[in-house]
């Protein structure tokens, strides 16, 4: 009969594999605590099967409760494709007139997010050859306010 060593790191091996095919970080915490019972079951080879899913569960869940505790996204929304803020201040010029009835189109001498020219909003009139500096993005239209 196979040893209960060998059964419990065939079943972290398993679980860590399931864990890289996924990729969630919910089961690599159960494939741990399925190597660790293997290590303890190595050098205390005559505990009960209670005591080994007694020593599992606790491992697996308490190692799972941890990492859930501490763990912090670094971004709790997703800005993919959108700026993260280094346009705020760029300064361009108004090639046509906004105001806050009409949106304009503002130009810029080097690209910014990838385009030279940009829908312009504005809440105050600013006529064409007037300089802008850019206070907002909203959506695909940069708001802009005139430099004095």
């Amino acid at each position: 009969m196979i040893e209960a060593m060998w059964i419990w790191g065939a079943i972290g091996i398993i679980l860590l594999a399931i864990e890289m095919a996924t990729g969630t970080f919910y089961v690599l915490w159960f494939g741990i605590a399925a190597l660790c019972v293997a290590v303890i079951m190595g050098l205390l080879p005559d505990l009960s099967q209670a005591a080994q899913f007694a020593m599992f569960a606790v491992l697996s869940l308490g190692s799972l409760a941890i990492w859930r505790r501490y763990y912090k996204k670094t971004s709790t929304d997703s800005r993919v494709g959108q700026s993260q803020g280094e346009e705020i201040g760029r300064i361009g010029m108004i090639i046509e007139a906004c105001s806050p009835t009409q949106n304009g189109i503002i130009r810029f001498t080097q690209g910014l997010m990838g385009s030279r020219e940009w829908a312009a909003v504005s809440n105050e009139a600013i006529d064409a050859g007037c300089n802008a500096t850019v206070i907002a993005v909203e959506g695909n239209a940069l708001r802009v306010s005139k430099v004095i």
